[in-house]
């Protein structure tokens, strides 16, 4: 390894300091800190040399457009950002994808400390986005840091992009403004495993009709909690169906394409028969499925448990799709060597080989190697357990490896000046 690599092994204190910091902004997807945080990310990256590109997203202009990947959070402001490292020329380029949005922490009463509080224990810096994905973001800025000494041949990019948890509003913005690449790693937390492959996840809402009448004289009304049932029984016998037979890559996974129900709402009143019921959820979607394939599995699934339902064979359930769309994506067969060059300088760092898996969620990988065609794959610190939860959590040891990591890498990919 260089000598730039090796620095960041006494840079763990540094990158524990600036991780805190970003915890400490809430940039929960559509708040005012989603674009408070870009703010001071450019300010970060200028004060190191990188050339910055800082711009307005016109927010209504993108989601208005068909290719659009959807969102489900309302924003009328949201802003891009890309550092760039300008190599010395001859070299292939690099770009680091990192969102910086992350979810809502839930209720306060369930963690332990402050959410936004950064609070280091031992080898753990606490905090929502710590994990997901602010540990790998800091990662990302101190390997293009520690670059600066190395000087690489090709350019190095560190995007930085928002609303990734909702749909994919940041990268969508980064590939329509024409920023590229020869390849991308994004530093999702994989515990320092690579992962080529996503499921995706696409966004439903169930629309279930009963007839409401007074709770003394139910049996003059239809509940729509109870023609709901089956409906969901039919939802789970899909999901079993649906795992039974999968890509090795998710064979990892008890349950590598999910489908639940997040959210049911169902009638007006306590003593009233509900007359109606609206259920929201979530659907994973096979490696190589089409999102459409996905959405007509649902809606047949639907469909077979009304015509088998006296009551729903004649007000059948509606389906909506709404929402951020995640497609199943994966790294490409001719990836230029990108799996097996970030495999092992994640050997060099560590001195053993990670593991290669795909992941159960979706992410912006589907953008950036469907819309973008450049080949990507997710290598990052942090346990997907702890993100999203209560006391969400990082390992300062693992965001300094993958720094380590990453800037190896960098120099093997985009090459070394003489």
């Amino acid at each position: 390894m260089t000598g730039a690599v090796e620095a960041l092994r006494g840079e763990t204190g540094a990158m524990a300091e600036l991780l805190a910091g970003l915890v400490r902004i809430p940039s929960v997807g559509g708040s005012a800190a989603e674009v408070e945080i870009q703010q001071f990310l450019a300010g970060w990256m200028r004060d190191e040399g990188l050339e910055v590109d800082h711009w307005p997203i016109d927010v209504a202009a993108v989601t208005d457009e068909d290719a659009f990947p959807g969102a489900e959070v309302p924003r009328t402001r949201a802003s891009g950002l890309v550092g760039r490292l300008p190599g010395t020329g001859g070299g292939r380029s690099l770009m680091l994808n990192a969102h910086v949005d992350v979810v809502p922490p839930g209720d306060p009463g369930a963690w332990s400390e402050d959410p936004f509080g950064g609070r280091v224990a031992g080898d753990l810096l606490y905090g929502r986005g710590a994990c997901d994905m602010k540990g790998g973001l800091v990662a990302a800025l101190f390997a293009v840091r520690a670059l600066r000494r190395a000087r690489p041949r090709g350019d190095v990019l560190v995007a930085c992009v928002a609303g990734e948890e909702d749909g994919g509003l940041g990268s969508y913005a980064l590939l329509r403004r024409g920023w590229r690449a020869d390849a991308c790693v994004i530093p999702e937390p994989t515990g320092l495993d690579v992962v080529p492959a996503n499921a995706g996840a696409l966004t439903f809402r169930l629309r279930v009709r009963g007839r409401a009448a007074h709770a003394a004289r139910r049996g003059s009304g239809v509940s729509a909690v109870e023609r709901f049932w089956p409906v969901y029984a039919a939802l789970r016998d899909l999901e079993r169906r649906r795992n039974a037979d999968v890509d090795p890559l998710m064979r990892r996974w008890d349950l590598p394409y999910a489908i639940e129900i997040g959210t049911v709402r169902a009638g007006d009143w306590p003593s009233t028969v509900p007359g109606d019921l609206v259920a929201e959820g979530r659907m994973g979607v096979a490696l190589g499925e089409s999102e459409r394939a996905a959405r007509q599995a649902l809606e047949q699934a639907v469909a077979d448990a009304c015509a088998a339902d006296d009551w729903l064979s004649e007000h059948p359930v509606q389906v909506e799709w709404w929402g951020g769309r995640f497609a199943s994506a994966r790294l490409p067969a001719d990836d230029g060597g990108l799996l097996d060059r970030l495999g092992a300088a994640h050997t060099r760092v560590t001195g053993g080989a990670p593991q290669v898996w795909g992941a159960p969620y979706g992410s912006d990988l589907r953008l950036i190697t469907g819309l973008g065609g450049i080949p990507a794959v997710q290598y990052g610190p942090g346990d997907v357990a702890r993100m999203h939860g209560p006391d969400e959590c990082v390992s300062l040891d693992e965001v300094a490896v993958a720094a380590q990591t990453l800037a190896a890498f960098a120099l093997d990919h985009c090459g070394a000046a003489g």
